[in-house]
């Protein structure tokens, strides 16, 4: 069974593909979003009414420092207003670590997702984690090292971060 099926929500196509299956009202796939991490984009799925929608975290250096242009810092501050606005408004969040094959593990991915596990407890509502391998660097031969190791980044994100592995992604 497909389980959910998701919908970019800034573009007038996808919005409409995602209206014309919402009119079909079938329980599965269940209908879900991905935005941006902007407000814009929040305001476009909050007016939506699905339950869940992902949210582009980009978590390399490159994407953060580079086409971004904020530091570590700023993006994460960013990420966590636009995951409390999701959850406030009734929106279960879901977090794509874009390039996670090439960030820090334990001096980003492992933070952040430690102040999601807290949003998490603090608003009892799960957050996922999906961790995207963007760029296909990701190997899962044993001896592999972070951040190319796919079950390095895993162990990371469940053992260090605390994150339920029903609640992680690839």
């Amino acid at each position: 069974m497909i389980r959910q099926t998701e919908f970019f929500v800034y573009s007038d196509k996808d919005r409409k593909a995602l209206e014309k299956c919402m009119e079909l009202g079938y329980e599965f796939p269940e209908i879900t979003t991905w935005i941006r991490a902007s407000k814009k984009d929040f305001e476009l799925v909050k007016s939506i009414g699905v339950k869940e929608t992902g949210i582009l975290v980009s978590c390399s250096d490159y994407h953060i420092f580079e086409k971004m242009g904020l530091n570590r810092e700023q993006a994460l501050d960013k990420y966590i207003k636009i995951v409390e606005m999701c959850i406030e408004s009734g929106l279960k969040p879901r977090c794509h670590f874009e390039d996670i094959t090439r960030a820090d593990i334990y001096g980003y991915v492992v933070p952040f997702c430690l102040e999601l596990m807290n949003l998490m407890e603090e608003y009892q509502i799960p957050i996922k984690i999906r961790a995207c391998d963007t760029m296909g660097y990701g190997v899962n031969f044993p001896g592999a090292v972070i951040p190319r190791s796919v079950q390095g980044i895993i162990y990371a994100i469940h053992t260090h971060a605390g994150v339920p592995h029903e609640l992680i992604e690839w």
